[in-house]
């Protein structure tokens, strides 16, 4: 091989290594039998998630786990092979895969990584069923308002009840 391409994979190695260390959460997923309009839509949804996808050749993803030192992973680069990947919501790449993984027969989620650590189809599965993060905060907000908002009640009703009150 020329040293052109050898460099050449080495670079995409490199940064495949590099969007393994980086992401919060990755699923690697079996493609075969998308049109590219499936393909298409389903990398529009991860990218508005804040998520992507990367369809990239077994060698090259075994490589780039070696180099990462993820280890327990390689196993899942058999077949065709997609990554979608997060560096920011560890829920959103699990969530998009899950969803065309029921709602299109060619998509099956093979397993993945969260946190670093090689995850199996059914932690995947359960990472997908979890709020994203905004709507974990949205549930956070709500609760840490509860008790400000029930104090405010509580004054108002003291307060409406001295007012209906007759003046002594």
């Amino acid at each position: 091989m020329k040293q052109e391409v050898l460099d050449k994979k080495q670079a995409e190695v490199d940064v495949v290594a590099k969007n393994l260390k980086e992401a919060k959460s990755v699923v690697v997923v079996d493609y075969l039998g998308l049109t590219v309009e499936e393909v298409t839509n389903m990398r529009a949804e991860l990218r508005e998630q804040g998520a992507s996808m990367k369809v990239v050749k077994n060698t090259i993803l075994r490589r780039a786990a070696e180099a990462a030192g993820v280890e327990g992973i390689e196993d899942l680069f058999v077949g065709p092979t997609a990554i979608a990947f997060s560096e920011e919501d560890p829920v959103a790449p699990a969530k998009v895969a899950a969803k065309y993984a029921k709602d299109v027969e060619a998509v099956e989620i093979k397993g993945g990584m969260i946190e670093g650590k090689v995850a199996t189809l059914e932690e995947i599965q359960n990472l997908a069923t979890l709020p994203s993060r905004d709507g974990l905060l949205s549930m956070l907000v709500s609760v840490l308002q509860a008790p400000v908002r029930d104090f405010a009640l509580t004054v108002k009703a003291i307060a409406d009840k001295k007012d209906d009150e007759p003046a002594a």
